[in-house]
């Protein structure tokens, strides 16, 4: 570790089904480089995408460590899912092979779960969906993570998952007005299923959300996903 810790630089990476995106933060968690993007590799498999992120690395200018938030359940730096990526993710230890990649100490956390530390207020039942090629979701009691939620892959309605219902090809399919119609139905269930005290509203569709809102809901730009990368250094 360094010996100041004020100069620690951290690169926070958003892995996403359509995008790859890096930023610098500074140790209060403020941006020191723009945010930089490319566009996932398909197939998505592991190499593919770490050679992503090493093109964008090497693009930032100094770090001393690195966030990842990925798309799937992340148990110890090992992927155990990825529902919009390669399956050859399924078992592989990311934290391990990006820090050597980079030869960074890394720390990989789910991305709707990064996305809320950059978001949340620390207080009461704070939950996080995200939308974007999927649906991702974090649950935080006090501050604290309820890790491994993937909620995306639950039944909704109709038969079908929150993911299904609105990941970005249910909204390619039905467009914008039918979309916001079930995202309004959505918002009213987990209302009802977890009596949270805020929900926040993210990911790369965000934009998309056209409704009067419940007092106690909140767009989140999308930029937060890497903001959050931060939280995964604090004691």
């Amino acid at each position: 570790m360094l010996e100041d810790n004020g100069s620690i630089r951290t690169l926070s990476v958003d892995i996403g089904g359509s995008g790859v995106k890096v930023m610098v933060l500074d140790i209060t968690g403020k941006p020191l480089t723009e945010r930089a993007r490319l566009e996932t590799p398909q197939p998505a498999t592991p190499e593919v995408v770490i050679n992503a992120i090493a093109t964008l690395a090497s693009s930032q200018g100094e770090y001393h460590r690195v966030s990842v938030g990925f798309p799937g359940v992340v148990r110890c730096g090992v992927t155990e899912t990825a529902a919009n990526l390669d399956q050859n993710w399924i078992g592989f230890d990311l934290a391990t092979a990006l820090s050597e990649r980079l030869n960074k100490p890394v720390k990989v956390i789910n991305d709707a779960d990064m996305q809320g530390l950059g978001a949340i207020a620390g207080k009461g039942v704070e939950l996080v969906i995200t939308l974007g090629t999927g649906f991702g979701s974090a649950l935080f009691v006090d501050g604290k993570l309820v890790p491994n939620m993937e909620m995306g892959h639950h039944l909704f309605r109709q038969g079908k998952t929150y993911e299904e219902q609105l990941g970005r090809a249910a909204l390619e399919k039905i467009g914008d007005k039918k979309w916001n119609r079930r995202l309004q139905k959505a918002i009213a269930s987990l209302q009802s299923l977890f009596n949270y005290d805020c929900l926040y509203i993210g990911g790369g569709e965000a934009v998309r959300v056209n409704m009067n809102l419940p007092l106690n809901v909140k767009l989140i730009p999308n930029i937060t996903g890497l903001l959050g990368g931060i939280a995964l250094w604090r004691d």
